[in-house]
């Protein structure tokens, strides 16, 4: 389980050095870039709209694991904007908190009603 942990924190540590560049070089423009490829129906464009339906679906694995709470709430919106950027820390945070149990990662306040 260590390893996997660490193998997501090296996964978040190039996904900030990469962003981090790209802010450097491009700015924090990112939403008129993102939405116009999509308004273009182009493969960009496409990419863009499978990536924002994978955000979609992390944000609501999010609320659902959290319970629709202030803090689910907080960080089913943190989740939907910030990608992996948010996730690969926050199942990391989780696995450290569960002790590596992942059906207690997985599925969070429902892992009580599962019967393994």
């Amino acid at each position: 389980m260590k390893s996997f942990t660490f193998f997501l924190m090296v996964l978040w540590g190039a996904l900030a050095f990469y962003t981090g560049y790209v802010v450097v070089n491009d700015g924090l423009n990112l939403f008129p870039a993102f939405f116009g490829d999509m308004a273009e129906w182009t493969w960009p464009g496409q990419f863009n709209f499978d990536f924002m339906i994978m955000l979609f679906l992390s944000a609501c694995w999010t609320l659902w694991r959290n319970g629709p709470n202030a803090a689910g709430i907080l960080l089913t919106v943190v989740a939907f904007f910030g990608g992996a950027g948010f996730l690969l820390p926050y199942i990391t945070y989780l696995s450290w908190k569960h002790d590596g149990d992942f059906t207690a990662v997985l599925l969070g306040r429902h892992a009580k009603d599962t019967a393994l």
